[in-house]
């Protein structure tokens, strides 16, 4: 594929082509949503390059106010990520926080992220997509967490993101077998939001890219805020959260439009302010 650059026109991020970061993440520009593919063969392992592209694509993504969604993929028909690039890593520590910051970062961005799992999500693959807020899966995708094999524990919030996702039961079963589980078996877990068959696995992803961007942009940030500030706390904090970002809306230009929209029967136009 030929490479392009990205530059910068009244605040907008505008792409040429495709844009390739750190050699290893390729950014693609689909009307609002940003594609954003790791390519890193054979596996699509996440090294420290992958963390720096991804990191960058995400900020690069933010900064552009007319982006309002962002999928992440990998390379091929088989990998979505095989997890930790175990050249760079070693099995050991060094390395783990940038990864940790990325999926914190992830969590916390103003777009709807979505990962589109188009083959294995093992480990730190696995992980990676757990931070992003869907998950569409091709039917030949599968998910698991192996370390507990190798005498290790997931480094990247397997351990914590996993039983939040789908209780602790299930998770249970998954971190302490490190057997893998399918597409369908995910479906079945709520690990996944949808199952497609792998040509259609991209057009499922932007359809939901395209529905999520569409909503009022500081209500969506706002909503998932809300879910992660209070997902751990006591019911009343956790209202409490909630209120916050309820009232801290009213006062914006968005909702005006929204509530003025509605009554007037069409569609809103969102200016994210």
């Amino acid at each position: 594929m030929t490479r392009g650059r990205a530059r910068r026109a009244e605040g907008r991020l505008l792409y040429d082509l495709a844009v390739l970061l750190h050699d290893v993440i390729r950014v693609d520009r689909d009307a609002a949503t940003a594609l954003v593919t790791i390519e890193h063969p054979p596996a699509n392992a996440i090294s420290g390059a992958v963390v720096s592209g991804l990191s960058e694509a995400l900020a690069e993504a933010e900064a552009d106010d007319s982006c309002r969604a962002l999928i992440v993929t990998g390379a091929g028909p088989k990998f979505f990520s095989a997890g930790a690039d175990i050249t760079e890593f070693g099995g050991g520590a060094s390395g783990l926080g940038g990864a940790i910051d990325l999926t914190l970062r992830i969590e916390r961005s103003r777009l709807p992220v979505i990962a589109a799992v188009n083959g294995i999500a093992f480990g730190g693959g696995c992980e990676l997509s757990l931070a992003c807020d869907m998950r569409i899966a091709a039917s030949t995708a599968r998910f698991g967490q192996p370390e507990i094999k190798l005498g290790i524990i997931p480094g990247w919030g397997g351990t914590q993101r996993l039983p939040r996702l789908i209780g602790r039961a299930r998770a249970t079963e998954l971190l302490l077998s490190g057997d893998p589980v399918d597409a369908q078996r995910a479906l079945q877990l709520g690990l996944v939001s949808e199952v497609t068959e792998p040509d259609a696995l991209l057009d499922a992803a932007r359809r939901w890219a395209e529905l999520l961007g569409s909503r009022a942009p500081l209500a969506l940030a706002a909503t998932k805020r809300a879910m992660l500030d209070g997902a751990n706390l006591p019911i009343a904090d956790a209202l409490e959260v909630e209120r916050k970002e309820f009232t801290g809306l009213f006062g914006t230009e968005d909702a005006a439009e929204g509530i003025s929209a509605f009554l007037q029967k069409r569609q809103p136009e969102w200016k994210g302010r």
